[in-house]
């Protein structure tokens, strides 16, 4: 497995490996870990890594073997009720509990220097917002790869739930713990019967046939839509980042999943004023941990050893490394986001993009919802292969998107930020979602989107009101002769979950309505516009 990994540096150190010790948590749990170390004379800073995905691959050769040859004590640990530890695995609810834990099992280890580094990503970044709750005096840096730091936000976007992402995770973490032929069965089945469970009602009892089994934290995610449920309380580890002071690196892509989640935090970081840096790459979650994994360990690395080792020489000098989509170009910028103009461009009845609103008596433009028929996802911040930028020319063909494209542009335009579109819409039912996507089209007429966001409507009925759908943030670069296009349109599945028509609970509803739906003007796209080119681009990627 470690000769599989490309791209990484040399090892330092020969290694050994102590697997199976036992960490006993608070109500007597047995943790099962596995230490990794150098082996080599004198004192080495220590990496805890807590996984609910098993401690085998890829945990293993990313973790435990790669940053025990480079010098550090790496304690792989698999979450209670995984990977053969005692308890029951609850989503979110023992981490906190069982890190401290760990942490105070660390102490009494002979080898243990008292310097303390985390790192981890997705689930295994959640655990450390968890116990940087309550930091303990040892820990002096944090790596948060791809990582989520609220279970809720990652379930439901604007109100929509996020299906496909949640069954993929549902098939995770019960079966990736158990073995990679395991987890490869998984897989499997849930890919056969992935069509046929996201169009049957209802939602909870319909998954079922696709994970083999039921999943109690995701029915109760499906029963729970509401954030201020009683449900989701206690699950925001987020909040520790408000007053950390743990030099913290955070690493994302700009399909990642998790990406929302991971700017929230460095902007957390920022304004507690704690040390942080930030790298986003082209990735989406998974890639990020496999073609962007020389990237991500190289910054992982430096970052480890500036605050654990005392040799800052592999740190950048800015806060900020960005990849430009576009350019296909890295860039350092001081802080995130930087300095843009926001440029409003009107959604024209032509279907055009135009810097110019259209007149208030312009008719507007509808389309047609049919839940029996939804509007499918093509690419985007996904779990699965098909994560992304993608081709959207058939998607956008299709009679229930609408879209509206500037003329080929004159001179580059850079965006920075966050994106976002103001709608005055109407609905026929009053219950619907608007899906937004922000799409670059070559002079091909190759349209490939970049950004997107979708938010779920409080009964308007035939009444217009005024909405925002954030579309997330991106950095991209569209070239002259490029046009800019928006689509909207009334949803993105099995991405999220369809919007049935009813109002009814998601869990139990079995009826489906179709839904017209109006956008009126003004209704304009907001982008983040650089005036300039980003400072020092580096080599194409």
């Amino acid at each position: 497995m470690r000769r599989s990994l490309r791209g990484v540096p040399p090892k330092l150190h020969d290694i050994a490996y102590e697997p199976g010790l036992v960490v006993t948590a608070a109500d007597g749990s047995a943790l099962l870990t596995d230490h990794y170390f150098p082996l080599a004379d004198g004192d080495f800073p220590t990496l805890l890594v807590r996984s609910p995905y098993g401690r085998g691959f890829p945990w293993a050769p990313m973790y435990g073997v790669l940053l025990a040859e480079q010098g550090f004590h790496v304690v792989l640990q698999s979450c209670r009720g995984t990977g053969g530890s005692g308890g029951e695995f609850a989503l979110w609810h023992n981490e906190a509990a069982d890190g401290q834990a760990t942490v105070a099992w660390l102490r009494e280890q002979p080898w243990f220097s008292g310097v303390l580094g985390t790192i981890g990503a997705s689930y295994l970044g959640y655990v450390q917002w968890a116990l940087a709750l309550d930091a303990p005096p040892e820990l002096r840096a944090m790596v948060v790869q791809v990582g989520l730091h609220d279970p809720y936000p990652f379930f439901y976007r604007q109100g929509a739930f996020c299906l496909e992402d949640a069954l993929v995770v549902a098939m995770g973490l019960t079966s990736q713990h158990r073995g990679v032929p395991r987890f490869l069965r998984a897989a499997l089945r849930l890919q056969r019967h992935l069509r046929k469970i996201t169009r049957t009602l209802p939602l909870g009892e319909a998954y079922v046939p696709g994970l083999g089994t039921r999943v109690p934290f995701l029915e109760e995610a499906i029963a729970h839509p509401d954030a201020d449920d009683a449900h989701w309380q206690g699950s925001d580890a987020g909040i520790s980042a408000e007053r950390l002071a743990v030099p913290t690196c955070l690493i994302t892509g700009w399909s990642d999943v998790n990406l929302d989640q991971t700017l929230q935090q460095y902007d957390r970081l920022r304004r507690a004023d704690c040390d942080s840096a930030l790298l986003v790459g082209p990735w989406s979650h998974n890639s990020a941990l496999q073609q962007g994994w020389p990237e991500v360990f190289a910054e992982s690395l430096a970052w480890l050893r500036a605050h654990l080792c005392d040799d800052p020489s592999g740190l950048r000098k800015t806060r900020v490394r960005a990849h430009l989509g576009g350019r296909r170009t890295w860039h350092d910028l001081p802080d995130w986001p930087p300095a843009t103009t926001g440029h409003r461009w009107y959604l024209d009845s032509g279907g055009a993009l135009s810097t110019q609103a259209p007149e208030d008596t312009s008719a507007p433009l509808s389309f047609r919802y049919a839940p029996a028929d939804p509007t499918p996802s093509v690419g985007g911040p996904l779990l699965s292969h098909k994560a992304g930028a993608r081709d959207n020319t058939a998607l956008e063909a299709r009679d229930d998107v609408l879209t509206f494209t500037t003329a080929p542009l004159t001179e580059p335009i850079r965006i920075l930020g966050p994106v976002s579109v103001d709608l005055r819409v109407s609905t026929g039912t009053g219950h619907a979602d608007v899906f937004a996507r922000l799409c670059d089209v070559d002079d091909r007429g190759r349209s490939t989107n970049v950004c997107d966001g979708l938010r779920r409507l409080e009964a308007t009925g035939a009444a217009q009101a005024t909405v925002t759908v954030a579309m997330s943030s991106t950095a991209y670069h569209f070239p002259a002769g490029h046009r800019i296009r928006l689509q909207v349109s009334g949803g993105a599945h099995p991405r999220f979950a369809r919007n049935v028509g009813t109002g009814e609970p998601q869990a139990t509803t079995t009826r489906l309505i179709p839904v017209e739906v109006s956008l009126h003007h003004p209704s304009a796209l907001l982008l983040p516009t650089a005036d300039e080119e980003p400072a020092n681009p580096d080599t194409a990627q």
